[in-house]
C-alpha cells in the first residue's frame, strides 16, 4: 500500500501574495521561519490549528492549500 501524502501550495500562494516571506507567514501565524520552510517542503504536518490559520492569512479554504494523496 503506496504512503499517503499531505502536500500543499504554500510556496506558490505566497508569490502571489507580493512574495510574501516564510517568516513573514511565519508571524501571522504564530511559527517559526524554519517551521514554515519544513511545512512547505513537505517535511512536517502542520496541526490542524496552524493549517487553518496558513489558509486564513491568503483567504482560501483549507482544501486549496493543501491536499491529501493517496
Amino acid at each position: 500500500m503506496a504512503e499517503a501524502r499531505l502536500s500543499n501550495q504554500i510556496r506558490t500562494l505566497r508569490f502571489l501574495a507580493g512574495e510574501m516571506t516564510q517568516a513573514e507567514l511565519g508571524e501571522a501565524i504564530g511559527v517559526t521561519r524554519q517551521t514554515i520552510a519544513a511545512i512547505e517542503q513537505g517535511k512536517y504536518s502542520p496541526s490542524l490549528e496552524a493549517a487553518f490559520r496558513i489558509a486564513q492569512v491568503f483567504g482560501k479554504p483549507l482544501e486549496e492549500v493543501f491536499q491529501w494523496e493517496c
